[in-house]
């Protein structure tokens, strides 16, 4: 199994000078299994240069995992050009969405409405099919496992373990750090703690040995105590969730749009020196447009 990063920022793109060397596109993430089924990981706007090199592979078949239906993670959708080639078949997996009631075939149907987009899904000629996921229920894909788990985020966001062969790699889309909104000594903080420590266990046990962890690392721990409820993760508390469930390698992605490529290394440089001597095996990296991974 090998997965590719298409696209590595949060939020919104954030092409330009400043973010060249990283990637000014958001989340997309090509996983090829061992029997070369394609599994990919969201669809931000780096799903379209994946389409575009797909097209030298045809026909293409390919399962896309939605971890949530928020913009940087979805846009990328419309434009996935393999959609619009007779012989492709898209299969579309993600969760049910309570605000709407429906399943996550709403994530092409609210951005193909005609207000948004010029062209309809009548006008794709890919075979396109829709698996809403039961919450924590394992699907079989190819010769890989994929599972699933509730991850931190104001909306439902279900992190995915793809095991294949002895082999596994996790996503966690959106996830923010476990923090008790109750002070100590009101009546809610007790029964709050007892409910936050039960989803950890849950995403810890879904983690854990994983080959490799990808984790949205968007903020500093100096820059989220104001962001806090925003839904999105720090480098420090990536590495605490990575060595806490023993994963191999960590790959830091979800990179904060305004931080140009020189203060993200500059950033991720003072969060190793801060950790050098707790990480032990751990491999820690910052994932870049175009990394590679072969497990």
């Amino acid at each position: 199994m090998k997965f590719r990063f298409w696209g590595v920022r949060g939020s919104i793109p954030s092409p330009g000078p400043r973010t060249a060397r990283y990637g000014g596109n958001t989340t997309c993430i090509e996983v090829r299994l061992d029997d070369d089924t394609l599994i990919i990981l969201d669809g931000g706007t780096g799903l379209f240069p994946l389409a575009q090199h797909l097209l030298a592979h045809l026909p293409v078949h390919a399962n896309i995992f939605i971890t949530h239906s928020h913009w940087d993670h979805i846009h990328g959708l419309p434009f996935f050009t393999p959609l619009f080639i007779k012989g492709n078949r898209v299969r579309l997996h993600g969760a049910y969405d309570p605000a709407t009631g429906r399943g996550i075939e709403h994530v092409m149907g609210v951005q193909l409405q005609n207000s948004y987009f010029p062209v309809s899904e009548t006008q794709m000629d890919a075979i396109i099919e829709y698996r809403t996921l039961d919450i924590g229920v394992p699907i079989e894909v190819g010769d890989a496992v994929v599972s699933n788990v509730v991850m931190n985020h104001p909306v439902t966001n279900l992190g995915y373990r793809i095991a294949c062969n002895g082999r596994s790699v996790f996503f966690t889309g959106d996830h923010e750090p476990w923090h008790n909104p109750y002070p100590p000594g009101d009546p809610a903080f007790d029964a709050y703690e007892k409910h936050l420590h039960e989803r950890e266990r849950a995403i810890d046990a879904a983690m854990a040995g994983v080959d490799a962890l990808i984790v949205d690392c968007s903020y500093t721990r100096e820059e989220y105590p104001a962001r806090a409820g925003w839904g999105h993760g720090t480098f420090d508390a990536a590495i605490d969730m990575a060595l806490r469930v023993g994963a191999r390698a960590l790959y830091c992605t979800h990179h904060e749009p305004t931080r140009g490529d020189d203060d993200l290394e500059a950033v991720f440089a003072g969060v190793m020196a801060r950790h050098h001597g707790r990480l032990g095996s751990l491999q820690v990296h910052l994932a870049w447009e175009g990394l590679e991974v072969a497990l």
